[in-house]
């Protein structure tokens, strides 16, 4: 299973939606009083746009007059029939047996994570270039050269400092990030 970035978690705040493109597919992700859940955009009757549907939630009466209203945010309807599922399980409420939308699991990781799994997606390994030119490692290498390679080892190598040196800046990762998971 492949993990995508969709988001950080202030893009996407209690009661929203964000709508992604992710392997291909169109994906809603909602954030349901602080907890994420992601169902594929299609709905099941006739195609319709499902996550682009409000949301909203259970209203029941014990009697005359008495109204209770429940889960608000957790269910969807699509715009095109009107036809609800729930965000939380992706089942219907009208066969919840047999009809239901894909949903796909979201975790909330924190960006240190997040970056230090991109960078090992991206250091080079033995025998084959790096996917990423500028990839590097906890030990300052980028690209597989050793950032503080004093003039004798770059003589060595047939390389020699150029008169211009690049200003660099500290990168940090700070914010949490909402992934969601899709079979390839």
């Amino acid at each position: 299973m492949a993990k995508f970035v969709v988001g950080t978690v202030d893009e996407i705040p209690p009661g929203g939606r964000k709508i992604v493109e992710v392997g291909g597919r169109s994906i809603g992700v909602f954030n349901v009083g602080g907890e994420f859940f992601a169902l594929l955009n299609r709905c099941p009757h006739q195609g319709g746009p499902l996550c682009a549907g409000n949301t909203l939630g259970f209203l029941r009466s014990a009697g005359v007059g008495e109204f209770v209203y429940s889960r608000p945010g957790e269910v969807i309807r699509c715009p095109w029939h009107g036809w609800e599922y729930d965000v939380r399980t992706g089942q219907s409420w009208f066969d919840p047996r047999r009809v239901l939308v894909r949903r796909y699991e979201v975790t909330v990781e924190p960006g240190e994570q997040v970056a230090a799994e991109l960078g090992r997606r991206q250091v080079p390994t033995e025998g084959g270039p790096s996917e990423s030119a500028a990839a590097s490692d906890a030990s300052g290498s980028v690209a597989g050269c050793e950032a503080t390679a004093g003039q004798g080892e770059l003589e060595a190598s047939g390389l020699q400092r150029g008169p211009f040196v690049a200003e660099t800046y500290p990168v940090t990762v700070e914010k949490q990030y909402v992934l969601v998971e899709i079979g390839r």
